[in-house]
Protein backbone atom coordinates (compact mmCIF):
# COMPACT_ATOMS: atom_id res chain seq x y z
CA UNK A 1 0.00 0.00 0.00
CA UNK A 2 2.72 2.17 0.77
CA UNK A 3 4.79 1.63 -2.54
CA UNK A 4 1.29 2.24 -4.48
CA UNK A 5 0.32 5.38 -2.56
CA UNK A 6 3.79 6.50 -3.40
CA UNK A 7 3.54 5.64 -7.40
CA UNK A 8 0.19 7.61 -7.10
CA UNK A 9 1.89 10.52 -5.62
CA UNK A 10 5.39 10.72 -7.85
CA UNK A 11 2.44 10.12 -11.32
CA UNK A 12 0.24 13.46 -10.17
CA UNK A 13 3.65 14.90 -8.87
CA UNK A 14 4.66 14.11 -12.81
CA UNK A 15 1.48 14.81 -14.66
CA UNK A 16 1.01 18.45 -12.45
CA UNK A 17 4.39 19.24 -13.89
CA UNK A 18 3.52 18.21 -17.35
CA UNK A 19 0.41 20.04 -17.27
CA UNK A 20 0.86 22.97 -15.58
CA UNK A 21 4.83 23.32 -16.05
CA UNK A 22 6.21 22.19 -19.33
CA UNK A 23 3.26 22.29 -21.43
CA UNK A 24 3.22 26.12 -20.40
CA UNK A 25 6.86 26.54 -20.72
CA UNK A 26 6.60 25.03 -24.57
CA UNK A 27 3.77 27.50 -25.65
CA UNK A 28 5.62 30.40 -24.21
CA UNK A 29 8.85 29.25 -26.16
CA UNK A 30 7.16 28.55 -28.95
CA UNK A 31 5.88 31.99 -29.45
CA UNK A 32 8.76 33.10 -28.42
CA UNK A 33 10.59 31.76 -30.63
CA UNK A 34 7.83 33.10 -33.70
CA UNK A 35 8.26 36.47 -32.41
CA UNK A 36 12.05 36.55 -32.95
CA UNK A 37 11.55 35.02 -36.38
CA UNK A 38 9.10 37.77 -37.30
CA UNK A 39 6.35 35.25 -37.96
CA UNK A 40 3.70 36.54 -35.24
CA UNK A 41 3.12 39.84 -33.45
CA UNK A 42 -0.01 40.02 -32.18
CA UNK A 43 1.07 36.56 -30.40
CA UNK A 44 3.71 37.84 -28.45
CA UNK A 45 0.98 40.19 -27.07
CA UNK A 46 -1.33 37.77 -26.08
CA UNK A 47 1.18 35.62 -24.29
CA UNK A 48 -0.41 33.64 -21.78
CA UNK A 49 2.61 31.80 -19.19
CA UNK A 50 5.27 34.56 -19.26
CA UNK A 51 8.79 33.04 -17.76
CA UNK A 52 8.16 35.98 -14.83
CA UNK A 53 6.19 39.25 -13.68
CA UNK A 54 9.38 40.94 -15.45
CA UNK A 55 8.83 39.85 -18.11
CA UNK A 56 4.60 39.99 -18.19
CA UNK A 57 5.62 43.66 -17.46
CA UNK A 58 8.81 43.89 -20.42
CA UNK A 59 6.20 42.68 -22.93
CA UNK A 60 3.36 45.78 -22.02
CA UNK A 61 6.19 47.93 -22.48
CA UNK A 62 6.95 46.60 -25.32
CA UNK A 63 3.20 46.74 -26.38
CA UNK A 64 2.96 50.39 -25.40
CA UNK A 65 5.86 51.13 -28.04
CA UNK A 66 5.13 49.28 -30.77
CA UNK A 67 1.60 49.31 -31.32
CA UNK A 68 -0.53 48.38 -34.69
CA UNK A 69 -1.07 52.28 -34.92
CA UNK A 70 2.36 53.00 -35.56
CA UNK A 71 3.03 50.00 -38.29
CA UNK A 72 -0.01 51.13 -40.13
CA UNK A 73 1.59 54.66 -40.38
CA UNK A 74 5.00 53.33 -41.28
CA UNK A 75 3.09 51.60 -44.43
CA UNK A 76 0.61 54.24 -45.25
CA UNK A 77 4.24 56.29 -45.96
CA UNK A 78 5.47 53.60 -47.58
CA UNK A 79 2.32 53.34 -50.00
CA UNK A 80 2.48 56.79 -50.33
CA UNK A 81 6.12 56.70 -51.01
CA UNK A 82 5.51 54.50 -53.69
CA UNK A 83 3.22 56.88 -55.72
CA UNK A 84 4.88 60.33 -55.40
CA UNK A 85 8.76 58.62 -55.48
CA UNK A 86 9.31 61.82 -58.07
CA UNK A 87 7.38 64.16 -56.36
CA UNK A 88 5.50 65.48 -58.70
CA UNK A 89 3.15 68.55 -58.30
CA UNK A 90 -0.55 66.07 -59.10
CA UNK A 91 -2.23 69.78 -60.40
CA UNK A 92 0.77 70.35 -62.78
CA UNK A 93 0.84 66.64 -64.04
CA UNK A 94 -3.05 67.11 -64.95
CA UNK A 95 -3.47 70.14 -66.24
CA UNK A 96 -0.41 69.12 -68.13
CA UNK A 97 -2.11 65.71 -69.62
CA UNK A 98 -5.06 67.89 -70.43
CA UNK A 99 -3.01 70.16 -73.01
CA UNK A 100 -1.61 67.03 -74.39
CA UNK A 101 -4.79 65.38 -74.61
CA UNK A 102 -6.88 68.34 -76.21
CA UNK A 103 -3.74 68.74 -78.53
CA UNK A 104 -3.97 65.26 -79.90
CA UNK A 105 -7.56 65.30 -80.33
CA UNK A 106 -6.52 68.55 -82.45
CA UNK A 107 -4.21 66.92 -84.77
CA UNK A 108 -6.62 63.77 -84.67
CA UNK A 109 -4.14 61.81 -83.01
CA UNK A 110 -7.05 59.64 -81.19
CA UNK A 111 -5.18 57.14 -79.87
CA UNK A 112 -2.39 59.37 -78.42
CA UNK A 113 -5.51 61.38 -76.88
CA UNK A 114 -6.64 57.72 -75.51
CA UNK A 115 -3.70 57.06 -73.49
CA UNK A 116 -2.91 60.65 -72.56
CA UNK A 117 -6.71 60.30 -70.55
CA UNK A 118 -6.03 56.77 -69.42
CA UNK A 119 -2.56 58.19 -68.27
CA UNK A 120 -3.93 61.24 -66.58
CA UNK A 121 -6.89 58.87 -64.87
CA UNK A 122 -4.40 56.78 -63.29
CA UNK A 123 -2.07 59.18 -61.60
CA UNK A 124 -5.89 60.67 -60.47
CA UNK A 125 -6.10 57.40 -58.51
CA UNK A 126 -2.56 56.50 -57.64
CA UNK A 127 -1.67 59.72 -55.93
CA UNK A 128 -4.94 60.77 -54.42
CA UNK A 129 -6.37 59.57 -50.84
CA UNK A 130 -3.68 56.67 -50.67
CA UNK A 131 -4.49 55.54 -47.28
CA UNK A 132 -8.33 54.96 -47.82
CA UNK A 133 -10.24 51.70 -48.55
CA UNK A 134 -11.95 51.51 -51.87
CA UNK A 135 -14.16 49.48 -53.43
CA UNK A 136 -12.66 46.79 -55.69
CA UNK A 137 -14.56 48.27 -58.44
CA UNK A 138 -12.17 50.99 -58.01
CA UNK A 139 -9.37 48.93 -58.08
CA UNK A 140 -10.56 47.34 -61.18
CA UNK A 141 -11.56 50.54 -62.94
CA UNK A 142 -7.89 51.41 -62.34
CA UNK A 143 -6.64 48.44 -63.22
CA UNK A 144 -8.01 48.44 -67.06
CA UNK A 145 -6.60 52.29 -67.24
CA UNK A 146 -3.05 50.39 -66.12
CA UNK A 147 -3.78 48.38 -69.18
CA UNK A 148 -4.56 50.43 -71.67
CA UNK A 149 -1.18 52.53 -70.85
CA UNK A 150 1.05 48.83 -71.24
CA UNK A 151 -0.79 48.21 -74.16
CA UNK A 152 0.63 50.88 -75.94
CA UNK A 153 3.73 49.60 -75.22
CA UNK A 154 3.40 45.69 -76.03
CA UNK A 155 0.47 46.16 -78.43
CA UNK A 156 -1.19 42.47 -78.82
CA UNK A 157 1.27 40.70 -77.02
CA UNK A 158 -0.56 41.40 -73.53
CA UNK A 159 -4.20 40.53 -72.68
CA UNK A 160 -5.96 41.16 -69.88
CA UNK A 161 -8.93 39.23 -68.63
CA UNK A 162 -11.10 39.53 -65.30
CA UNK A 163 -13.29 36.92 -64.48
CA UNK A 164 -15.75 36.29 -61.68
CA UNK A 165 -16.44 33.11 -59.98
CA UNK A 166 -19.61 34.27 -58.34
CA UNK A 167 -23.34 34.83 -58.96
CA UNK A 168 -23.65 38.40 -57.65
CA UNK A 169 -20.91 40.63 -59.73
CA UNK A 170 -22.86 43.23 -58.70
CA UNK A 171 -22.90 43.05 -54.89
CA UNK A 172 -19.07 41.53 -55.19
CA UNK A 173 -17.90 44.58 -56.60
CA UNK A 174 -18.91 46.78 -53.78
CA UNK A 175 -16.60 45.02 -51.37
CA UNK A 176 -13.87 47.30 -50.14
CA UNK A 177 -10.09 46.66 -50.16
CA UNK A 178 -6.70 48.68 -49.42
CA UNK A 179 -6.35 50.94 -52.53
CA UNK A 180 -3.50 50.09 -54.67
CA UNK A 181 -3.35 46.41 -53.54
CA UNK A 182 -4.16 44.69 -57.55
CA UNK A 183 -1.87 47.30 -59.61
CA UNK A 184 1.34 46.97 -58.09
CA UNK A 185 0.76 42.75 -58.40
CA UNK A 186 -0.61 43.13 -62.19
CA UNK A 187 3.17 45.34 -62.71
CA UNK A 188 4.88 42.23 -61.02
CA UNK A 189 2.80 40.05 -63.37
CA UNK A 190 4.36 41.72 -66.38
CA UNK A 191 7.28 43.14 -66.04
CA UNK A 192 8.20 39.53 -64.25
CA UNK A 193 7.16 37.03 -66.12
CA UNK A 194 5.31 38.93 -69.73
CA UNK A 195 8.16 41.46 -70.92
CA UNK A 196 11.06 38.16 -71.19
CA UNK A 197 8.29 35.70 -72.46
CA UNK A 198 8.64 35.27 -76.36
CA UNK A 199 5.06 35.71 -77.97
CA UNK A 200 1.53 36.66 -76.32
CA UNK A 201 1.11 37.03 -72.90
CA UNK A 202 -2.55 36.98 -70.73
CA UNK A 203 -3.15 38.19 -67.19
CA UNK A 204 -6.27 37.15 -65.87
CA UNK A 205 -7.92 38.12 -62.09
CA UNK A 206 -10.11 35.84 -60.50
CA UNK A 207 -12.40 37.11 -58.26
CA UNK A 208 -13.87 34.62 -55.71
CA UNK A 209 -15.61 34.55 -52.25
CA UNK A 210 -16.40 32.65 -49.19
CA UNK A 211 -18.97 33.45 -46.62
CA UNK A 212 -15.94 35.34 -44.84
CA UNK A 213 -13.28 35.90 -47.57
CA UNK A 214 -12.42 38.28 -50.79
CA UNK A 215 -9.76 35.96 -52.77
CA UNK A 216 -8.63 37.62 -56.29
CA UNK A 217 -5.85 35.88 -57.96
CA UNK A 218 -3.65 37.41 -60.71
CA UNK A 219 -2.66 34.78 -62.58
CA UNK A 220 0.02 35.15 -65.48
CA UNK A 221 1.35 32.74 -68.22
CA UNK A 222 4.54 34.14 -68.37
CA UNK A 223 8.44 33.10 -67.56
CA UNK A 224 7.26 31.92 -63.62
CA UNK A 225 10.45 31.54 -60.75
CA UNK A 226 12.58 28.90 -59.73
CA UNK A 227 11.49 26.81 -56.81
CA UNK A 228 13.97 28.49 -54.53
CA UNK A 229 12.81 31.95 -55.39
CA UNK A 230 9.53 31.14 -54.89
CA UNK A 231 10.25 29.78 -51.57
CA UNK A 232 12.63 32.76 -50.44
CA UNK A 233 9.23 35.19 -51.50
CA UNK A 234 6.81 33.22 -49.48
CA UNK A 235 9.03 32.76 -46.67
CA UNK A 236 8.91 36.65 -46.60
CA UNK A 237 5.14 37.21 -47.37
CA UNK A 238 5.14 35.00 -43.79
CA UNK A 239 6.89 37.38 -42.36
CA UNK A 240 5.11 41.23 -40.79
CA UNK A 241 8.70 43.17 -41.67
CA UNK A 242 9.28 47.22 -41.94
CA UNK A 243 12.27 46.50 -43.87
CA UNK A 244 10.52 47.26 -47.15
CA UNK A 245 9.99 50.58 -45.92
CA UNK A 246 13.20 51.52 -47.31
CA UNK A 247 12.96 51.63 -50.58
CA UNK A 248 16.81 51.55 -51.43
CA UNK A 249 17.23 47.80 -48.98
CA UNK A 250 16.28 45.79 -52.14
CA UNK A 251 16.55 46.33 -55.90
CA UNK A 252 15.52 42.79 -56.66
CA UNK A 253 12.01 42.07 -57.96
CA UNK A 254 9.17 40.90 -55.29
CA UNK A 255 9.39 44.40 -52.88
CA UNK A 256 5.71 45.76 -54.62
CA UNK A 257 3.88 42.19 -53.58
CA UNK A 258 5.91 41.98 -49.87
CA UNK A 259 4.68 45.84 -49.52
CA UNK A 260 1.20 45.25 -50.10
CA UNK A 261 0.88 41.95 -48.21
CA UNK A 262 2.57 43.58 -45.40
CA UNK A 263 -0.30 46.57 -45.70
CA UNK A 264 -2.99 43.52 -45.76
CA UNK A 265 -1.79 41.97 -42.20
CA UNK A 266 -1.03 44.89 -40.72
CA UNK A 267 -4.44 46.20 -41.30
CA UNK A 268 -7.02 43.00 -41.08
CA UNK A 269 -4.39 40.41 -39.58
CA UNK A 270 -1.70 37.53 -39.89
CA UNK A 271 -4.59 35.20 -41.15
CA UNK A 272 -5.11 37.18 -44.62
CA UNK A 273 -2.06 37.98 -46.98
CA UNK A 274 -0.29 36.90 -50.08
CA UNK A 275 0.68 33.74 -51.36
CA UNK A 276 2.57 32.84 -54.82
CA UNK A 277 2.77 29.54 -56.89
CA UNK A 278 4.91 29.07 -59.76
CA UNK A 279 6.34 26.74 -62.23
CA UNK A 280 9.18 27.63 -64.59
CA UNK A 281 7.91 28.60 -68.39
CA UNK A 282 4.28 28.14 -66.93
CA UNK A 283 3.51 31.10 -65.20
CA UNK A 284 2.85 32.53 -61.58
CA UNK A 285 -0.54 33.02 -59.39
CA UNK A 286 -0.75 35.19 -57.00
CA UNK A 287 -3.23 34.89 -54.34
CA UNK A 288 -4.75 37.84 -52.34
CA UNK A 289 -7.47 36.49 -49.44
CA UNK A 290 -9.05 39.40 -47.72
CA UNK A 291 -11.95 39.82 -45.43
CA UNK A 292 -15.37 40.62 -46.69
CA UNK A 293 -15.80 44.49 -45.81
CA UNK A 294 -19.00 45.94 -47.28
CA UNK A 295 -20.78 49.42 -47.56
CA UNK A 296 -18.42 52.36 -46.30
CA UNK A 297 -16.89 50.86 -43.29
CA UNK A 298 -13.73 51.97 -43.28
CA UNK A 299 -10.73 50.08 -41.51
CA UNK A 300 -7.80 52.33 -41.96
Amino acid sequence: MLLLFGFLCLAGLLYFGYRWVWLPYQETEKVLQLFASGYTLQGIYELRYPFSPKMENTLKKLKAHLNTNELISATRKQAQYLALQNQINPHFLYNTLEGIRGEAIAAGLDNVAEMTEALATFFRYTISNVENLVTLEDELTNIENYYIIQQYRFGERLNLSIVYDCEDREEILKYRMPKLTLQPIVENSIFHGIERKIGRGNIRIKIETTPKRLIITVSDDGMGMEESRLRELNEKLNIQSLEYVNPDGEKKGGIAIINVNNRIKLLFGEQYGIVLYSTVNVGTDVEITLPLIAGEEKRV
